[in-house]
């Protein structure tokens, strides 16, 4: 079998609110899942990412500020911090989660697969700022939608007993 390499541009960016954290598509996923997709996403103080998982790896790159990276050992869950310059890999299928309890928005450089690319455009919105909580409709959207991506979503009660609050307080 003979490799195929090839080169892409970063297009014009696209940005998308997922529910609180943004994503910015640096390279357009393409229709091919498993090609590569280059993006950037930015956690907002006090911004979550629940505990999920899919079959697509990932690669985070921290660029600016501080966060918590949620990480699966055989038994049991670790929080590992993460700040600039750290890498964070994500294998297929792993359980993860981030959360930002630091003072500044929390920014990654992901590498991921055009799935993930064209998940995140299909449910994100273009709001400049999120609706806090997200509307019950919002959440229903996004899991319909994940599942029919084949993502799977912890429920409100197993986010809680890693650490995650769905609600902000107050």
């Amino acid at each position: 079998m003979k490799a195929v390499n090839h080169a892409r541009r970063l297009t014009a960016s696209e940005t998308f609110n997922v529910m609180g954290p943004t994503v910015e598509l640096l390279t357009g996923p393409t229709e091919n899942d498993h090609d590569s997709c280059l993006m950037k996403g930015t956690i907002p103080v006090g911004g979550v990412i629940p505990l999920h998982s899919h079959a697509d790896p990932e690669t985070f790159i921290v660029v600016s500020g501080d966060a918590e990276a949620l990480s699966k050992t055989l038994d049991s869950f670790a929080w590992i911090p993460l700040g600039p310059g750290d890498v964070f890999h994500v294998p297929g299928n792993a359980p993860h989660a981030f959360r930002n309890r630091g003072p500044a928005p929390a920014t990654m450089v992901i590498l991921s697969t055009s799935k993930i690319g064209r998940f995140f455009r299909e449910i994100g919105t273009r709001d400049e700022k999120p609706v806090r909580p997200p509307s019950p409709e919002m959440v229903e959207r996004f899991l319909r939608t994940a599942a029919r991506y084949g993502y799977w979503n912890a429920t409100p009660e197993e986010n809680a007993r890693v650490g995650i609050a769905l609600v902000p307080p107050g």
